[in-house]
This record gives C-alpha cells, structure tokens and sequence, in this order.
C-alpha cells in the first residue's frame, strides 16, 4: 500500500509538472507559443551614455520586404525626421510568411541599423502562417520584454498583440511598448485592449518613465475621443491630437484616418510630426523628439 501510494503521489506531481510547463506565466502564452517571441541584434551603434538626441518613431510598415524593407532601413538612418531614432516601435512585421519571402524582417532591420531588437506575434489560427508581428528596436539594450497576447478575437479568431520592454538609458530605464490593436472589433474592446497594455505598465512602478506607440485602429470617432480619456485618466500625454496618420483610397476616394499613436509618461517633447512623405505603407510614421535630459531613476524590480 505504502508503495502505490508513493507511485500515485509520483504520477500526479508528474501530471501537475507537466501542465505548469505547459504554460509560462505571461498572459497568452504557453509552450507552443515560445517560438512567437523572438529577441536579438547587436547594437553597434549603441553607447551607454544618452544619445544628444533621443527620437522615438512608431510606424505601422505594413509587412514590407526585399527592396521596400532596404529603403526603410535607410530612412531610419537618414531621413530628416524619422532618422537616427533611439527606439522604433514597428507594426505588420513579418517573420516567416511567403508575402515577404519568409524572411525574418525584425532581425534584417536590426542587422542593417546596428540594433537591439524583439518581436513578438499572436498565435496562428488554426495552423496557419504565422501572422505579422509588433518590433521594438533600441539603440540600448532591451530587458524585461514581455509579450502580451490582447484580449478579444478579430475576424476568424485572429488575434493581435502587444510587446512590451525596458530600455536603459543612460541611468535612466524607459519602458516601451509597440502595440497592434484589432481593427474589427467594437469600441470599447478595442479600449479593453488598450487597457490590457496599461495593467501590464502597472506591474513597474508609476515613477518609470514610459512610452506606448503602436497602431491601435482607432478609425471610430468615438474610439479616438475615449482613447484620449483612457490615457489622460492614466497619467500619459500626447503631441497629436485628430491629425490623420493613415491614407487609402477607396474607389479612387482618398480615405484618412487617425489609427497611431505616442503615449507618454513622465516624458517632455521638443518636437514631433507625422511624415507624410514616405509612401512605403498605408500608415505614416510618428516621431518625436524629447526635450530634455532624462532624470535618473535608478534600478527597479521587474514587477511589484
């Protein structure tokens, strides 16, 4: 009896081991989506000292590759107003999808501007390519990063995500996030995915300064005006107000909408735009440029 009752106990530890390792504990996340957060590059342009100018610039390329993902490489290096960034917060980036070749265009763009990078992408549906994927690109190393799987399916079960990470600058750490909301679903969700990305800032201290860019398909008028209350309420501010930051035509009918957006915590600006010049994707790149020296923070906890 003493021995059955050993290999019982045994079995059930092994069955309990086996389902936490299942899963890790970031939301969404469990073994067979390990592959879906990738973390890389090499800054050679890095320093440990700010930069004198630190730019930030978020930017939905619309999965761009081969000759089209060279040229953006290059703006990012050279163009006047998104060039020389510190952190890039992208959207629509793919990894391994036969549109863009299957190439890894996260870790292409990081060779090419000498950075540090993470991808992360929602699950597939139903076995499928893999879907695009949200980047966070930092002339400064990345720690803490955390993918975050947004709550609500789109069209077809689909789903979107969030990648969140901390870069040190200097003596001061910033966390960053490059969000890619749902587009067909209804306002307030698409508020609660918003949110999703806030109760995960929540886990650093309200001291730490932050940064939330992405595209968060706010094409509604109401999801505009409640995106501007649920980040007011929380502390963050913005340069941009209704300016339009997405261009289609529809029947030859140019159709503008404002989908992109730089929150900020803790953080002052001294310039900012929208450049409208580059045509590489439906969206238009954000940029802005901070104002001052960031303060010291000192070292924090991953979470509290």
């Amino acid at each position: 009896m003493r021995n059955f009752r050993k290999s019982l106990l045994t079995a059930v530890t092994l069955i309990v081991l086996s389902f936490s390792m299942s899963y890790s504990s970031e939301p969404g996340i469990g073994l067979n989506d390990a592959h879906l957060l990738e973390l890389g590059g090499s800054a050679k342009q890095a320093t440990s000292s700010p930069l004198p100018n630190l730019k930030f610039v978020s930017y939905n390329i619309r999965w761009r590759s081969g000759d089209e993902l060279r040229e953006l490489a290059r703006l990012f290096e050279t163009d006047p107003e998104i060039g020389g960034a510190a952190v890039l917060a992208l959207q629509e980036v793919d990894r391994n999808k036969k549109r863009s070749g299957n190439k890894n265009s996260a870790r292409l763009l990081a060779a090419a501007l000498g950075m540090h990078y993470a991808w992360a992408a929602p699950p597939s549906v139903r076995g499928a390519e893999e879907e695009t994927g949200v980047t966070i690109l930092s002339r400064y190393p990345l720690s803490e990063v955390r993918r975050l799987v947004l709550p609500h399916k789109g069209p077809g079960g689909r789903r979107r995500v969030a990648l969140g990470a901390t870069v040190k600058i200097g003596a001061t750490k910033v966390r960053v996030y490059s969000v890619h909301g749902e587009t067909r679903i209804p306002v307030d969700r698409k508020l609660e995915q918003m949110q999703a990305v806030l109760d995960d800032l929540a886990r650093h201290p309200a001291t730490m300064p932050a940064a939330i860019m992405g595209d968060f398909n706010t094409w509604e008028p109401a999801a505009v005006t409640k995106t501007f209350k649920l980040f007011g309420d929380a502390g963050f501010h913005t340069p941009f107000e209704r300016e339009p930051t997405f261009r289609r035509r529809v029947l030859l009918v140019p159709i503008e909408l404002k989908l992109d957006w730089i929150w900020l915590r803790k953080l002052s600006v001294s310039s900012y735009g929208i450049d409208q010049k580059i045509d590489l994707s439906d969206h238009w790149p954000l940029w802005i440029n901070l104002s001052d020296k960031l303060q010291p923070t000192g070292d924090f906890a991953t979470s509290h």
